[in-house]
């Protein structure tokens, strides 16, 4: 697994364009509001995109008006702008379907201003002409090599749009893919959290002396800091990143690093310790988080600091109420710790090595299939629309997180309760712990 830096793109232009559609077809997801509103989204929404083997961070922001009076517009604009500062290429939306702007011009000169590489993207391009559409964009001063045409609706031309913006990145800052024969002796580890939740403080305790300032007001650490330990004959490298705040709230140039920073340490690591204050329990953003840790497949240990002077009465309810509101990610481990005063942190070592040995474990055709036969012996598929789906075999795809490949008939109709039936089944009889399992089906 390569430690190197992940891409990070921002999706910019004025509203309605399709700005927050293209965010949901890059990352898979529906999780940018998407209507034919304009001004719809407002704070910046970070998400993980992947093309081939090769993951990257994209950005959605509010839609630029120009607007310089104070007000919700002035903010979003401020928001887009630490946005495009923080990227590292932009790709700045228009819409085929409406005569370019005086406004696209400007905002065009703005980011160009921030100096940064820009791509622009025609949407809305279904139906029409290319050789049209482009023209009427040609006085913005884009050349053939740094446009693309696109309809995000008809999901045309945006597979080519994101080789061309990731031919931009020099092939050594992106992440390879990981092979077994590239398991690093050092096991990376990513420290994340929200601000103030005590991730300085956790790793001056596992260092064992103050490497890392460490102080009572949010926000103190700006970038994600690498540390190297050596425990037991075993290397650590762990990283610090700055506390993720929701994004309304991440509004101090200090900050304007931080996130990205943040995402970035996930992707460079093998196991992430999730750190939440036991006072405050899970937040909406904690959740935010697990999802994109979930989505890049890490180790995960969710580390619940500030435990001095709680009850066992209190540690166990919010142990109740915390494995209640994280069944999503059932797989991974529950520590109670103290930071400050030591308590528990001794025993981060040993879960971190089990979660670390279960997302890179090496596994075999012949191990996988004959437990897939012992799963479909215990419990048969069921019928698929009145069709025997037949399991043939199991091979391995991948690890960090362990992917499993299951060839037979009818294997990609299997329901959602069976595809979660044989991922548990692996787990249990892997002894997969601290690690998700992907399942992918193949039909024969």
């Amino acid at each position: 697994m390569s430690t190197l830096t992940l891409p990070s793109i921002v999706l910019v232009g004025r509203p309605n364009v399709g700005k927050s559609s293209l965010f949901n077809c890059l990352t898979k997801t529906r999780h940018a509001l998407v209507a034919d509103i304009p001004g719809l989204t407002r704070d910046r929404l970070y998400g993980r995109g992947v093309v081939g083997n090769q993951p990257y961070i994209v950005i959605d922001t509010g839609g630029l008006t120009g607007d310089k009076e104070k007000g919700l517009a002035f903010l979003t604009e401020q928001q887009t702008q630490r946005a495009i500062t923080e990227a590292n290429h932009v790709l700045f939306l228009v819409n085929a379907r409406e005569n370019l702007s005086v406004l696209d011009q400007q905002l065009v000169q703005l980011v160009r201003r921030l100096n940064k590489k820009i791509t622009l993207v025609i949407n809305k391009s279904e139906g029409l002409d290319p050789q049209l559409v482009q023209s009427e964009f040609s006085p913005l001063g884009f050349d053939f090599a740094s446009l693309s045409i696109i309809s995000v609706s008809h999901k045309q031309g945006i597979q080519e749009l994101m080789e061309k913006v990731l031919s931009h990145f020099p092939v050594e800052t992106l992440t390879q893919p990981f092979s077994e024969e590239g398991i690093a002796s050092r096991i990376k580890v990513a420290i994340i959290g929200k601000p103030n939740v005590g991730k300085s403080t956790l790793l001056n305790r596992i260092l064992g002396e103050d490497r890392v300032i460490v102080f009572d007001q949010p926000g103190t650490t700006r970038d994600s800091i690498a540390n190297d330990v050596q425990y037991h004959g075993k290397l650590y490298t762990f990283i610090d990143t700055a506390g993720i705040r929701r994004k309304s709230k991440t509004i101090d140039e200090v900050e304007k690093f931080s996130i990205i920073k943040s995402l970035q340490a996930i992707e460079a690591s093998h196991v992430v310790l999730l750190v939440i204050d036991a006072q405050e329990g899970i937040s909406e953003q904690d959740l935010h988080l697990l999802g994109f840790i979930l989505e890049s497949g890490k180790a995960l240990i969710i580390v619940v600091n500030k435990r001095d002077g709680l009850s066992s009465d209190q540690i166990t309810q919010i142990k109740k109420n915390l494995d209640r509101r994280l069944q999503f990610v059932s797989f991974a481990k529950l520590i109670f710790v103290s930071a400050l005063h030591g308590t528990g942190v001794g025993n981060l070592f040993p879960l971190i090595q089990q979660a670390y040995r279960s997302a890179t474990q090496p596994l075999s055709t012949s191990r996988l299939t004959r437990l897939l036969e012992q799963a479909v012996s215990e419990h048969q598929p069921p019928l698929s629309r009145g069709r025997t789906v037949k399991l043939r075999y199991a091979h391995p795809g991948g690890y960090n997180p362990p992917r499993i490949l299951i060839h037979g008939q009818y294997a990609r109709s299997l329901s959602e309760s069976y595809r979660r039936y044989l991922e548990n089944f692996y787990r249990k009889a892997l002894k997969i712990i601290g690690s998700p399992v992907r399942i992918e089906f193949r039909n024969k």
